[in-house]
């Protein structure tokens, strides 16, 4: 009868081994999924704040950009409004020069010569 008594002991202590084994294994794996769930949560935030990060830093670099731009047509806005353009002064020197030459070849009195220079100084 010993024998069977250890047989009867056999039996039920490997069916609660292997059920407690189980139990175990599907609560680790329930555990380790879960860590693994939240690690994956955590490094898709992170992903998304470095993405949202190099974005701003990005648009910040085209403003930066826009307005170094914005200050060079200033720049050569007030630069162009300074400066006195050359062509009229070019012209004015060609107006009197045939002035002169009208002069020069009878053309014109040495009155009229002044008066018309004088009108173009003028103006």
């Amino acid at each position: 009868m010993m024998r069977r008594g250890m047989a009867g002991r056999r039996g039920p202590g490997v069916v609660r081994t292997a059920a407690r084994t189980a139990v175990i294994a599907g609560t680790a794996t329930a555990t380790s999924r879960a860590v693994s769930g939240r690690m994956d949560d955590r490094a898709m935030r992170r992903q998304q704040e470095q993405a949202a990060d190099d974005a701003a830093l990005d648009s910040q670099a085209q403003i930066d950009e826009l307005h170094s731009q914005l200050e060079a047509l200033q720049a050569q806005q007030v630069q162009a409004a300074a400066t006195p353009p050359a062509a009229p002064a070019t012209d004015l020197m060609t107006q009197i020069q045939q002035l002169a030459q009208l002069k020069e070849a009878g053309m014109l009195t040495d009155d009229e010569f002044q008066a018309a220079k004088a009108k173009l100084l003028a103006s």
